[in-house]
């Protein structure tokens, strides 16, 4: 995984970006209207119920726009929110809470969303010992925000990149010629570079379980679009070689399912790419 300075230069990234897509030369409708030393107060209001998530990032976004702004948090990330909530009141320059105000209900409304969902995913997971993973499927340019939220809703972060971790999935063995070839080739590799990189290969059947086990070298088997049956057999198979993932269309409805058959993760997309944003606002006060 990422290292955490790493990560803080992703959300560094993040910020200045999106400071500069939305704000451009100016925010012309404040400068127009407001004059440049008046101050002032706002709360972010919630208007949905859910995990909150996002204040951390919120107190970047103000500090970036402006170190003078002062906030003072009522409700703390991963909190459990209900619809009249008040998570923090913002006080100081008012241009400078209105040039900052859109990207935090931005960050803030994709990450409440994709934190609640996820907590309905541990949730279900409760007592089998099997914990739920992100997958590379997030927005583009976000991820650090998406997986952060994750973090926040219980989940579990999976490789951030495809340079923290390596995942031999069906493309790569077939391009390679087969998965024993796509695991030898690649210990080499990383024997050659000196690189220190956890292996996980994807297996499509059975078969494929039994040829990834006779080889070295792999920290986790993906357990690929399996059905309750064969999954049970493909962790009976593993035993404590490697730890065990399944994957492929598991939902609220299946994954308890899944976790009953003796995997140690399961990974779902959904809780990056199908989310509903959590309604807040930011009002003046």
């Amino acid at each position: 995984m990422i290292s955490k300075k790493q990560f803080d230069k992703e959300i560094a990234i993040i910020i200045a970006n999106a400071i500069r897509e939305d704000v451009g030369d100016g925010d012309h409708s404040s400068l127009a209207c407001i004059p440049e030393d008046a101050v002032g107060t706002a709360k972010l209001l919630v208007k949905d119920d859910g995990i909150i998530a996002g204040i951390d990032f919120a107190k970047q976004v103000f500090d970036y726009v402006d170190p003078g702004l002062e906030l003072d948090v009522k409700i703390e990330d991963g909190t459990q929110v209900k619809y009249g909530d008040v998570c923090f009141y913002v006080s100081g320059n008012s241009q400078s809470i209105l040039k900052a105000e859109r990207l935090v209900l931005n960050a803030m409304q994709r990450m409440s969303a994709i934190a609640t969902k996820t907590s309905k995913f541990v949730k279900l997971l409760e007592g089998t010992g099997t914990k739920i993973l992100d997958t590379r499927k997030t927005t583009p340019g976000i991820r650090a925000l998406e997986k952060w939220a994750v973090k926040i809703g219980g989940g579990e972060n999976h490789r951030f990149a495809l340079y923290d971790m390596i995942m031999l999935k069906d493309n790569h063995i077939d391009f390679c010629g087969g998965v024993t070839k796509a695991i030898e080739t690649t210990n080499e590799y990383l024997e050659r570079n000196q690189l220190d990189i956890k292996i996980i290969v994807e297996a499509r059947n059975l078969d494929e379980i039994k040829e990834i086990l006779k080889t070295k070298g792999v920290y986790r088997i993906l357990i690929d679009n399996f059905n309750y049956e064969d999954t049970r057999k493909a962790v009976e198979l593993i035993g404590n070689t490697c730890l065990t993932e399944s994957s492929g269309g598991i939902t609220l409805d299946t994954i308890r399912q899944y976790a009953e058959c003796g995997v140690d993760y399961i990974s779902s997309g959904a809780l990056t790419h199908s989310v509903y944003n959590m309604d807040l606002s930011l009002k003046a006060v």
